[in-house]
């Protein structure tokens, strides 16, 4: 991306970008890890699952450039990939305490929620959704999400830029459909209690 090329062209190193990278996909993974945890093991997985796909990042490191197949935004932003990590969890469904079909579609939605995200940014390459069947990136019509800065940069103010546009357009959504999904919820429970 962009910010990338920035950090590239003001001096960082390839190692320098890359710890940024991956510092923050960790950070992002295990606050969400921790407070999954405290909601529900397979709650946990699926914040570990949605940020699964950004681990791509390693790819810099090996000298994998963005724009390939395997590259940033590419294979691990597939539908087939969050099929694959939805079939990996349902083999743990068990330990996950859940069922496996459940499991299945639930690590798979939350694994496909990134790259669909990550298509409606206004930055990158696009996303392969269609990974192996086509090479092509998609970006969504309608892209109304600033991409992050990666690293220091996102401790910036168009840090808080992004934080401001991922809030208006991601949680306060999110947070409103868990809300109605609760609200159903409780209403029927009610209904047949």
């Amino acid at each position: 991306t962009r910010e990338l090329a920035l950090m590239r062209a003001i001096g960082a190193s390839r190692r320098q970008v890359l710890t940024s990278v991956v510092v923050e996909a960790l950070v992002i993974g295990i606050v969400s890890a921790l407070v999954g945890f405290g909601a529900g093991v397979l709650l946990a997985a699926g914040a570990f699952a949605s940020i699964l796909p950004d681990f791509d990042s390693v790819a810099f490191k090996l000298g994998i450039a963005y724009a390939d197949q395997f590259g940033h935004r590419g294979a691990t932003h597939s539908l087939l990939f969050a099929l694959a990590v939805g079939c990996i969890g349902a083999a743990a469904a068990p330990w996950l305490r859940s069922g496996r079909w459940r499991t299945l579609w639930f690590l798979a939605f939350c694994t496909a929620s990134h790259p669909l995200l990550d298509a409606l940014t206004n930055g990158g390459l696009g996303v392969a959704l269609l990974w192996p069947w086509a090479h092509e990136r998609f970006f969504a019509p309608w892209r109304p999400i600033a991409v992050s800065p990666i690293g220091v940069g996102f401790f910036s103010a168009r840090g808080l830029t992004v934080l401001w546009s991922e809030l208006f357009w991601v949680w306060m959504p999110a947070f409103a459909v868990a809300c109605v999904g609760w609200g159903t919820r409780r209403r029927a429970e009610r209904r047949w209690a």
